[in-house]
C-alpha cells in the first residue's frame, strides 16, 4: 500500500535530490513526460525507502479478485542507482524481459529496467517500451 511522502509534488521531490541525482531523476522524468504526455506525474511510494515517482493511475483486478491502484510508469532513485518500472507482459511475456538486450548496460527483471547512470541506459530504446507499455493499460499477469 502506497504510504504518505512529506513531498506534495515531482518537482518538489526532485529539487531534494543531490545535483548529480536530481539530473539524471529531471532528465528521465522529462523523457518520460515527453514520450506519453497523458500520463500525470504523480509522487507515490511502495514498500521501501526510495520515493517512486509514478506517472498515470491504473486500477487493476487479479484473477483471484484483488485489486490495487497503482502508477502506470516509475521512476525510482534508489541507493545505487536508477530504476524503471513497468510489469506488462502478454503472449510472448514480459516487455522488458522481451526487449532487454535494446536497453543497454541494465539488468532487467519481468518489469523493471535497472541501472547504474544515465549513460548506462539506452535512453531511446527505454522510451520506446514507455510508450508501448503506457499503451497497454493496466498490468496484464503472464504465466
Amino acid at each position: 500500500m502506497p504510504t504518505k511522502l512529506p513531498f506534495p509534488s515531482p518537482d518538489e521531490f526532485l529539487s531534494t535530490l543531490p545535483a548529480d541525482r536530481r539530473d539524471t531523476m529531471t532528465t528521465l522524468h522529462k523523457a518520460i513526460r515527453k514520450a506519453v504526455p497523458k500520463l500525470a506525474p504523480l509522487l507515490t511510494s511502495r514498500m521501501g525507502p526510495s520515493p517512486i515517482i509514478g506517472h498515470g493511475k491504473y486500477h487493476s483486478k487479479s484473477a483471484s479478485g484483488r485489486e490495487g491502484d497503482g502508477f502506470t510508469i516509475g521512476l525510482v532513485a534508489g541507493k545505487s542507482g536508477y530504476a524503471l518500472h513497468r510489469c506488462v507482459g502478454g503472449e510472448g511475456g514480459y516487455l522488458v524481459e522481451q526487449n532487454a538486450a535494446k536497453l543497454g548496460k541494465v539488468k532487467t527483471g519481468r518489469s523493471c529496467i535497472n541501472f547504474k547512470q544515465l549513460e548506462d541506459l539506452n535512453l531511446a530504446a527505454a522510451m520506446a517500451l514507455v510508450k508501448q507499455a503506457a499503451k497497454s493499460g493496466g498490468i496484464n499477469a503472464v504465466g
